[in-house]
C-alpha cells in the first residue's frame, strides 16, 4: 500500500490547515501513521490520492447508506443543481423531506432543519429548556452530541480517542447545568432527577460513539417511565441510528418514543443536514410560532433537501434492512472466529448495519467497560486490513457501517482481511 502522495499532501496541508484536518479523528493519531487523502468515490468502493481501492465502512461516518454516487440519487441532485445551489428562502423540497421525516417517526409531527448533527442537537436543548422552563441537562458518559460547549463534558468518540477528558476553552459556566450519567445505568439518573430543574435526558439509543453500545433490556423502557413521572422531557440523539436499523430510527426497534428527536447523517444523504422533530405542542415553542429562536442561512439547502429525498425514497424502496443484519451478523462471527483460532480476547458489538470490535475479555456495556479494549492492538488490525483493502474509521471508538452497495466479493474481502489481520495482532502480541 502506496502512501506518498498522502503523506506529500498532509505535509502541504499542515502550513493552513489544523493538523492538516478539519475533524480531529480524521489526524489518525490514535492509529498512527500519517491520515489518507481521498480522491474519489463509487458505489462500496473508496479510493485514496495514490490509487489504492478500499472496501469502505467508514461511509462518511453513516450517511452513505446507498453506497456512494447512488445513480438515482446522482440524478435527482443533478436535476435540482439546474435551478440553483441556494436562495435564502422556502423551496417544495424542503416541505418534501420534512413530510418524509415526520411519518418515518410516529412522535414527530413538525421538524426544523439545520446544517448538522451538532446544531440539531443544540437545538433540541435549547427547545428544551423553553418548554420545560429548566435549565439542566442530563447526558451518560460516552455519549457523544457534537462539539456544543455544554455537552462537551464525558463524551465518547473523537475524545475517547485522544484521551481528551473534556475540552480548553469551555468555561465551567458553560457545563453547570450538564449532569453526567453512567449509560445502562437507571439509579445514576434518578439520583440525578430527585434534584429540581431537570430540563431534559439526553440519549444515544445506541451508543455509536464509543463503539456501537445497546441499552440492557430494560434500561429504555424504565428511562422512558422514569423521564415521564419526573415531568422530564427525553431527547434521543439519532444522528447515527436514525433511518440506519430500519426505516425510520432505533426508538421503534427499542420500544420507546422520545420527545424530541435529533437527525443528521443519512437524512441529508450526504450532504450537511441535521434536524429536531417533536410533537406540536413542543415544536410550536420554536420561532416563527414561539419565542425559542433558532436560524440558518443555509438550513434547508435545495441541493441538501433533494439528495435526502432521493437518499430515504430509495432505501424505503429498497428495504436493505433484513440484509444489513444478515450481513453484520456474519461479520460478527467471522470476527469472533478469526480471534479465537488466534487466541485474541474479543467482544463483537453490533445494531442492525452498525458494528465495532472491541479486543477485550469483559462485555462491553458502557464507556468504562469501552476503554478495556487493547487500542495497541486495534492499531495493528486497522492498518493489517487497511493493507488489505478495507476503510476502517481510524478510531477504536467508532463504529464501522453497512452500505446497500456492498456486494457478496465485498463481504468476502473483508472477511478474508479480517483473518489476515488477526493474524498480524496474535503475531504482534501472543
Amino acid at each position: 500500500m502506496k502512501l506518498e502522495k498522502s503523506i506529500e499532501l498532509y505535509t502541504k496541508g499542515k502550513k493552513h490547515l489544523v493538523g492538516a484536518v478539519n475533524s480531529p479523528v480524521r489526524a489518525f493519531k490514535s492509529v498512527g501513521g500519517v491520515p489518507i487523502f481521498i480522491e474519489k468515490a463509487k458505489g462500496s468502493k473508496i479510493y485514496d490520492v495514490d490509487g489504492n481501492e478500499y472496501v469502505d465502512m467508514v461511509l462518511s461516518y453513516g450517511p452513505m447508506i446507498l453506497g456512494h454516487r447512488n445513480s438515482t440519487v446522482e440524478k435527482t441532485i443533478k436535476k435540482y443543481l439546474k435551478n440553483g445551489y441556494t436562495f435564502g428562502a422556502s423551496t417544495k423540497g424542503e416541505i418534501i423531506l420534512a413530510g418524509l421525516v415526520c411519518d418515518a417517526f410516529p412522535g414527530m409531527d413538525k421538524v426544523r432543519f439545520v446544517n448538522s448533527g451538532t446544531e440539531a442537537v443544540l437545538s433540541a436543548i435549547r427547545l428544551a429548556r423553553a418548554f420545560t422552563g429548566k435549565n439542566k441537562i442530563i447526558k451518560f458518559s460516552g455519549c457523544y452530541h457534537g462539539h456544543s460547549d455544554a455537552l462537551l463534558v464525558a463524551a465518547g468518540s473523537g475524545l475517547a480517542t485522544l484521551s481528551i477528558p473534556g475540552s480548553k476553552g469551555v468555561p465551567e459556566e458553560a457545563v453547570r447545568n450538564t449532569l453526567i450519567a453512567e449509560y445502562n445505568n437507571i439509579d445514576s439518573v434518578e439520583k440525578h432527577l430527585r434534584k429540581d430543574d431537570v430540563a431534559a435526558v439526553i440519549i444515544e439509543p445506541i451508543a455509536g460513539n464509543m463503539g456501537v453500545i445497546q441499552p440492557n433490556e430494560d434500561f429504555i423502557e424504565e428511562l422512558r417511565a422514569l423521564t415521564k413521572a419526573s415531568g422530564v422531557l427525553l431527547i434521543a440523539d439519532e444522528v447515527m441510528t436514525g433511518f440506519r436499523s430500519q426505516f425510520g430510527g432505533a426508538q421503534e426497534l427499542l420500544g420507546f418514543e422520545a420527545d424530541i428527536t435529533c437527525l443528521g447523517k443519512v437524512v441529508g444523504g450526504g450532504f450537511p443536514v441535521g434536524a429536531y422533530g417533536a410533537r406540536n405542542e413542543i415544536m410550536e415553542m420554536v420561532s416563527p410560532l414561539g419565542d425559542m429562536y433558532q436560524a440558518g442561512t443555509l438550513s434547508g439547502n435545495p441541493i441538501a433537501m433533494s439528495c435526502g429525498i432521493a437518499t430515504l425514497k430509495e432505501l424505503k424502496k429498497q428495504d436493505p434492512y433484513k440484509d444489513f443484519e444478515k450481513t453484520a451478523a456474519f461479520l460478527e462471527r467471522e470476527m469472533k472466529a478469526a480471534a479465537k483460532e488466534n487466541g485474541i480476547d474479543l467482544q463483537v458489538n453490533r445494531f442492525g448495519s452498525m458494528l465495532n470490535p472491541f479486543f477485550t475479555k469483559e462485555k462491553v456495556v458502557d464507556f468504562k467497560t469501552a476503554q478495556t479494549s487493547d487500542t495497541k492492538k486495534f492499531k495493528t488490525f486497522f492498518w493489517k486490513m487497511m493493507e488489505h483493502g478495507v476503510f476502517l474509521p481510524p478510531s477504536q471508538f467508532e463504529s464501522w457501517f453497512l452500505a446497500t452497495a456492498m456486494t457478496k466479493r465485498d463481504i468476502y474481502k473483508v472477511r478474508s482481511a479480517i483473518q489476515i489481520a488477526m493474524k498480524a495482532v496474535a503475531d504482534k502480541f501472543n
